[in-house]
Formats: C-alpha cells, sequence, structure tokens
C-alpha cells in the first residue's frame, strides 16, 4: 500500500494541533507530605501558559531513541520558552540527538530498565545514581513524556524520591501522588508524536512562542560537509533500522542506489558505526568516491563516481547536514527519517506497519510513504519480523522508491 504525497506529512499546517481529544487535570499544588485529590478537569492553553509567571529549571525526560528525542523538540522548545534553563534526561540512545535540540541546556544520560530494548538489571546504586543526578540540578518541575506503549509512573517514582515537587505526564494508570498534571488522551486515536508531547507541555502550562511553528528542527549552524558528500542536490539512501522489522531488504536498497544512479542521481549512503558492512553492499562497494553526476537529466554518471558510502563517517550533528544538503532521503522508520524532518528535506519512508504511520509518520515535511500498512504485523510493535519474507516492505520494488524520489524531487533539466 502506498501512502500519498502530502505537502506537509504528518503535521502542522501553521503549528500542531491543540489536541481536542485530550483532557488534562489542573496542576496540583500541595505540600510534600500531603496528597490532594483532584476533582476537576481543565485545559491550560498555550494562551494562558504564555502569561503564566517565569519557570525556573524544568527537567524534561524522553528515555528512548534518537528519533524518539527529536519528536520531542517542539514540547522542549514550549519550555524553554518560559524557563530559565532546560535539562533534558535521555537514555545513551537518544543523547547524541538530545544535544541537537533548541531550547536544551544541558543533557543527563541515564540508562532506563523498562525502556532499553537490551536492560540491565534494576540495582538500588544504578537507581541511586539517578537520583542524585536530579538532586543536582534540583527542578522546579518535571515532563516525563512518552509514548503510548510506555508508563511514565517508574520515572516519576524517582523524580519524587529525588524530591522534584512538580510532576506532569500522561499517565492511563492511576499515578496516586506520582503526578501533579496528569494528561490523559484517548489512546485509540492516532496522534502524531510531536504532538502528543507538546500537548503535556501544554497540560503544564508551557506554549509554543509566537512565530514558532511547531515542527521539528535542530541547531544551526551545522558543521560543513562537503568534504564528504561534495555539492547540494544529492539523494540519500539509509538502509539501516534500529529494529530489523523496520528495515528494507538491503538488495532492494542496493538496487535503488543503481537504477537512481541511472536515473542521473548522485547517491549518498548513511549509516552508523555498527552499520559500515550494510552501507558498503549497498553502495555497491563505491566507498569515498569522486563527486561524479550531474543531477541535471540527460547525465548518467557511472556508479563507482555517482555513489558515496558514508557509513560509520558521521557524527549526528554531521549526518544531520548530510540530510539537509539532499534533494530527498531514502529511509525506514528510524531516527534518520526524524532527523530529515528536523531539517527539512523531504522523506521517501519505508514504513513498516508495526507501529502506525500516523503517530511516526516524518512529521511537517513533504513526504512517500510506502508499505503495506495492512500488513499481518500491523501493530504488533515487533522488533523482528514475525511474517516469513517481510512482505510489508519486500513488496515495495526499487522502482516504486525511485519514482517517488522524483515525485518530491524532480530532477532539473540540463542546461545547455
Amino acid at each position: 500500500m502506498t501512502g500519498p504525497v502530502n505537502g506537509t506529512a504528518n503535521g502542522p499546517a501553521s503549528g500542531p494541533a491543540n489536541g481536542d481529544a485530550a483532557r488534562s487535570t489542573p496542576a496540583v499544588t500541595r505540600p510534600a507530605t500531603t496528597v490532594t485529590a483532584v476533582t476537576t478537569m481543565t485545559t491550560v492553553t498555550a494562551a494562558t501558559a504564555a502569561t503564566r509567571a517565569p519557570a525556573g529549571t524544568v527537567l524534561v525526560v524522553r528515555l528512548d531513541n534518537a528519533g524518539d528525542v527529536l519528536l520531542a523538540g517542539p514540547a522542549v522548545r514550549a519550555v524553554a520558552a518560559s524557563a530559565r534553563r532546560v535539562v533534558l534526561l535521555a537514555g545513551p540512545n537518544g543523547r547524541a540527538a538530545a544535544g541537537l535540540l533548541p531550547g536544551v541546556d544541558r543533557v543527563l544520560e541515564w540508562r532506563a530498565p523498562w525502556i532499553d530494548p537490551d536492560p540491565q538489571p534494576v540495582t538500588g546504586p544504578h537507581v541511586i545514581r539517578l537520583i542524585r543526578l536530579i538532586r543536582e540540578i534540583a527542578p522546579d518541575q518535571a515532563l516525563i513524556l512518552t509514548s503510548f506503549h510506555q508508563s511514565s509512573l517508574p520515572p516519576a517514582l524517582l523524580l519524587r524520591l529525588a524530591g522534584v515537587p512538580r510532576i506532569a505526564a500522561i499517565s492511563e494508570d492511576y499515578p496516586g501522588s506520582l503526578l501533579d498534571v496528569r494528561h490523559i488522551v484517548d489512546e485509540t486515536v492516532d496522534v502524531p508524536e510531536p504532538e502528543r508531547m507538546l500537548a503535556v507541555a501544554r497540560a503544564a502550562g508551557f506554549g509554543l512562542p509566537p512565530g514558532d511553528d511547531g515542527r521539528l528542527a535542530v541547531r544551526r549552524p551545522l558543521p560543513s560537509v562537503a568534504h564528504l558528500t561534495g555539492p547540494p542536490g544529492y539523494v540519500v539512501v539509509h538502509p539501516g533500522a534500529s529494529a530489523p522489522a523496520r528495515a528494507w531488504p538491503e538488495g532492494h536498497c542496493a538496487e535503488a542506489v543503481r537504477e537512481l544512479v541511472r536515473a542521473g542521481r548522485r547517491v549518498v549512503v548513511t549509516g552508523g558505526p555498527g552499520e559500515c558492512e550494510l552501507t558498503r553492499r549497498v553502495a555497491g562497494g563505491a566507498g569515498h568516491a569522486g563527486t561524479g553526476g550531474s543531477d541535471a537529466g540527460g547525465v548518467v554518471p557511472d556508479t563507482a563516481e555517482a555513489v558515496r558510502d558514508l557509513g560509520g563517517r558521521t557524527s549526528l550533528a554531521e549526518l544531520a547536514a548530510v540530510l539537509a544538503g539532499a534533494s530527498a532521503v531514502v529511509v525506514a522508520n528510524t531516527g534518520p527519517a526524524h532527523l530529515a524532518a528536523a531539517v527539512g528535506t523531504p522523506v521517501v519512508i519505508l514504513f513498516a506497519p508495526v507501529v502506525p504511520a500516523a503517530r511516526w509518520a516524518p512529521y511537517g515535511v513533504p513526504s512517500v510513504l510506502l508499505g503495506d500498512q495492512g500488513a499481518p504485523c500491523a501493530g504488533s510493535r515487533a522488533r523482528i519480523c514475525p511474517v516469513s519474507g517481510h512482505p510489508c516492505l519486500s513488496s515495495v520494488s526499487p522502482a516504486r522508491v525511485v519514482e517517488a524520489v522524483g515525485r518530491l524531487a524532480p530532477v532539473r533539466e540540463a542546461v545547455p
């Protein structure tokens, strides 16, 4: 099943929605030894948030992967608009992304045993380390940002033990005295992740500042990468994924690279430090070839000259710069898809329906979504494909991907 080309795919026209399907309990001021029952329901609007007194130090918690942290960007900026200091608590897989977010003053790292895909045992020393980190920064309040399948209550308990006086989060489960602002949402409605998290910020009294359109963003300026990529206008193919169930087959990626080159494109293949062999195979052994190609039509460059393999050669900030120079990015549902959105580059996304595309498709940029969203794996949250042959993505041909790239980034006509 092929998704439409969306001019502002899965994102705001002029800013994210207010989340009409959501409701929030008001903030509760209570002595440390008293639990106050909440008997009324209300919503804190952006206009109300703008009139609040400036906050002190606010801790924002997002403990999973880089892409999830990038999707928290609008919520972070809303907090930063009225906080004196914003500290972001991230896991090891999200720390680099946290450092790219505008509005973040400091990043703390802690591996959450209830989040990490390879969890370590829960130990006293590990928990005490987090409590000490939080006590050191002494936040005036905290926002815990989660996805629909995660609980905010484990981190809320630890933040309470660290003495955080005011905590806001989404919680389907009864939080007792763990939350001061309990934001309740209808989880049967698939809301884009940035809007879900921004709704938590609004419920806590933080709104986006005037002129902020609520899209994803990274700190600027980005590093120079021309020595790695050549001039802008290339197509990025990122074959890896954080979970195997989300990856487009390697052979399809390699063939797409060849077909893009035959169509007159320059291609940059990207990947993390653990994906060097994968990117080498997908790039066809091109290695660190010259720039080659014209991206101007009528010229079919040699593959070895038109393809650059950057597997393992970039930091996350450098990868952002590589994506910013691309005319389009071909990628699965993984961190670089959201990094591309954060730098405003159109995305062809190979989306396995193990999680809902409405929540995690590229936000706020033109995109084409490819993949059978009705496949048997839909909604399974599987990390390893549970269906023989990986049909949701193996059914997407390289030719369809090349055609989608052409729709998002037409090849310019040759200039005589």
